[in-house]
């Protein structure tokens, strides 16, 4: 699984680039139109540009489709086994967590499946450096986990990521979730 760091700054610099040459031609077919004399455009070369943005714009959807990290792990995940799976239960603006810290192996996949009993929140993992490596909803009645494997030792904090009232700012647990080298564990 490719690290969502990695993945945000290529979609990032990918998708610049392309709004950038959007405004390119936009600027061109401005400055075209609205300068004083023979202010036509070419229809050949505005729809060549036109037809280039549209093949562009659909091939940089086809190649970032299966860089976001999680995708092929949630398509098939009836077929995976997971490693470890943590209940975590949520009520009253408070996460009720199985262990005060949940130790993971690099590489070993885990699901977070996480209970409401209230309100909708949101489950969220983050970095130390405030980063998020993903989050979900967590909606009263309804499953609400998720699959992840980790690709790299960190230590993170789980925080609510939907609003619940302005008790939920204070959804913190920090150093939750610590992900040690592989082999650790079995020594």
């Amino acid at each position: 699984m490719v690290d969502s760091t990695l993945v945000l700054k290529g979609q990032t610099i990918a998708y610049s680039c392309y709004c950038l040459v959007i405004l390119l031609v936009m600027t061109w077919f401005a400055l075209r139109i609205t300068r004083p004399g023979k202010s036509k455009v070419n229809p050949i070369l505005f729809y060549s540009f036109v037809g280039f943005l549209t093949v562009l714009g659909v091939s940089l959807h086809i190649v970032t489709y299966n860089t976001i990290p999680w995708a092929e792990m949630d398509l098939n995940r009836h077929e995976i086994t997971p490693d470890k799976s943590f209940a975590i239960d949520v009520a009253n603006h408070e996460f009720l967590l199985p262990a005060e810290k949940m130790i993971v192996e690099v590489g070993e996949i885990v699901v977070f499946d996480v209970t409401s009993k209230d309100l909708t929140y949101g489950f969220g993992l983050f970095r130390k450096d405030n980063t998020m490596l993903f989050q979900m909803q967590v909606v009263p009645g309804h499953r609400n986990d998720i699959m992840w494997k980790f690709v790299k030792p960190g230590i993170y904090s789980i925080r609510s990521t939907e609003y619940s009232g302005p008790k939920g700012i204070a959804m913190v647990v920090e150093n939750a979730v610590e992900v040690v080298p592989e082999g650790t564990l079995s020594k």
